[in-house]
């Protein structure tokens, strides 16, 4: 499948930190991934909002502040809202491995920790997309 998927990369929350986020974007984008930052501090609503009007196929949250067993939820929950239940929620930070099956059970597809080489990432958001299908009709 040669589809150009569409990702929104996001920082929810309080955190301040965005370097992880901007170095997975850009490994997206240079992989052939259409990609929009949101940029800090976005509310769940806000990531749901922005991944609605730019038509994505999958959303990234990077969290470092601890939030995130409150957070991918209440994006997964955001995103249903708006009848994006189909796109993929992942995401990565400082999450500890005991909360990776919490975050699972409650929408995230996949979480990636520290280190992760960003081709990892790369690989498996396309084939996740690919065993997914179109979303578009």
């Amino acid at each position: 499948m040669s589809s150009v998927y569409r990702v929104v990369v996001a920082k929810p929350g309080l955190d301040g930190h965005d370097r992880g986020a901007k170095v997975v974007a850009r490994a997206l984008r240079d992989a052939g991934f259409e990609v929009v930052y949101t940029g800090l501090h976005q509310s769940p609503a806000a990531v749901a909002n922005t991944a609605l009007q730019e038509d994505v196929d999958a959303v990234g949250l990077s969290i470092l502040s601890g939030a995130h067993c409150s957070l991918f939820p209440a994006v997964r929950k955001a995103l249903d809202a708006q009848g994006m239940d189909d796109v993929l929620l992942f995401g990565g930070g400082i999450i500890p491995g005991s909360d990776h099956e919490y975050l699972k059970e409650r929408g995230a597809t996949a979480i990636f920790g520290p280190g992760t080489d960003t081709s990892e990432i790369v690989l498996w958001l396309r084939e996740a997309l690919e065993a997914r299908g179109p979303r578009r009709d």
